[in-house]
């Protein structure tokens, strides 16, 4: 969680990349769930189209035991890519978004995402590790 009283730093940015060859629940991202880490933002996740019909695709939520829809069979049209996130979703420490196509091999799935850190970590520090 934000909390604005208290000080946040952006750890580091990266994105999460995933192939959807079948049509299993996959992982796309894990939000860190290491004592220093208690936020990710996720910017974007766009997903690929790189055939010549019409597919969808399930977005998930997993927050412990529970699961949230983000989107349910959203559709991305034949041959093109498309952009799910219309503002940026914020995940807690352990939170998992997981990815389904309804058809395999179709689909690609991009997110950007910034890892929010309780302590700000300097390069010097980072060059020790």
């Amino acid at each position: 969680m934000l909390v604005t009283s208290i000080p946040q730093y952006v750890q580091g940015i990266t994105n999460a990349k995933v192939d959807l060859t079948n049509t299993n629940d996959t992982v796309l991202y894990t939000a860190p769930s290491d004592a220093d880490f208690n936020a990710s933002i996720v910017n974007s996740i766009l997903v690929s189209n790189d055939s010549g019909s019409a597919d969808t695709i399930t977005v998930t939520l997993v927050s412990g035991s529970d699961t949230f829809s983000l989107f349910k069979l959203e559709e991305v049209g034949a041959l093109s890519s498309k952009e799910l996130l219309l503002k940026d979703l914020i995940l807690q420490s352990g939170e998992i978004i997981k990815v389904q196509a309804a058809t395999g091999a179709r689909l690609h799935v991009v997110a950007s995402i910034q890892e929010i850190t309780k302590q700000r970590i300097t390069t010097s520090a980072l060059a020790n590790i």
